[in-house]
């Protein structure tokens, strides 16, 4: 496998520069295969101790590309800058406070070797609290194409800090566009429309950092409407029926509008998680 490809990140103010450090870390020194580029968007004026970070590994790593933007301008919007920044077809999406397992870049590579036809791929995740052993929940997704597609019409099917993709077939339908905490589903239900292929590995990619936290970010006015948008998107494309709208928008009503935080992460862990 002598694929080259790139890794998009974006680091913005609110990161720990413990968690990112981390992150870069499983990317770089403790992977199996390590990218040709590492293309990191600073989304913003950060701090003294993430820019200590960023200076320290730029200094290590030859390959990263440092892409600086004034003004915080969210994940979407970073994202897509560092798309179009990046060298390489292939492009690997990497958060700034998860961390991939030693051989999810060979496990991807050797996949798109195998499967030329696929445009994008990821893998299940591993959730944990505290420190990464701790593994309290899985999100497993599914395989092949055919499930992908049947899977979008009601919850997003790839797991986006795992995936791996093809930068042509980004681009061509659209390319990252920020919409509040769903940039990625929006880009896969655009890339089902222009007939990408997608698939899963089944094999856990990344371990995921989760907490209360995570259960308040997904709730909420704002979170709703955006995950609304996506439904109302879906009907109009005729990707859905209108049972499956009103369906998928009441339940996302209920679980994010009017569910405490406290019950909120019970519904998400027993019905859309599998436990450790």
């Amino acid at each position: 496998m002598n694929q080259k490809f790139s890794v998009a990140m974006s680091v913005y103010k609110n990161d720990i520069p413990e968690h990112f450090e981390r992150a870069l870390e499983s990317i770089t020194s403790q992977q199996t295969i390590l990218p040709d580029e590492i293309v990191l968007v600073v989304d913003g004026p950060i701090s003294f101790e993430l820019n200590r970070v960023i200076e320290i590994y730029s200094l290590r790593y030859s390959m990263f590309k440092v892409i600086r933007l004034k003004e915080n301008c969210g994940l979407g919007n970073a994202l897509k800058v560092a798309v179009e920044n990046c060298s390489n077809e292939l492009i690997a999406r990497m958060d700034s406070d998860d961390i991939s397992v030693p051989t999810r870049f060979e496990q991807q590579l050797h996949y798109f070797s195998k499967n030329e036809s696929i445009d994008v791929l990821g893998g299940n995740i591993a959730e944990f609290i505290g420190t990464e052993d701790n593994i309290v929940a899985y999100r497993d997704v599914p395989l092949d194409d055919c499930e992908i597609r049947e899977y979008l019409k009601k919850r997003c099917p790839l797991n986006h800090v795992s995936v791996m993709f093809r930068k042509d077939a980004v681009q061509k339908a659209g390319g990252y566009i920020e919409l509040h905490w769903n940039e990625d589903y929006y880009l896969w239900i655009r890339m089902v429309e222009q007939n990408c292929v997608m698939a899963n590995t089944g094999t856990v990619l990344v371990k995921v950092r989760i907490g209360a936290d995570m259960y308040k970010r997904r709730a909420g006015k704002r979170y709703f409407q955006s995950e609304k948008y996506l439904q109302d998107y879906m009907l109009k494309k005729k990707m859905i029926c209108y049972g499956d709208y009103v369906s998928n928008v009441l339940k996302r009503w209920i679980v994010q509008c009017v569910l405490p935080n406290s019950i909120r992460g019970f519904v998400f862990r027993k019905l859309a998680r599998k436990g450790a």
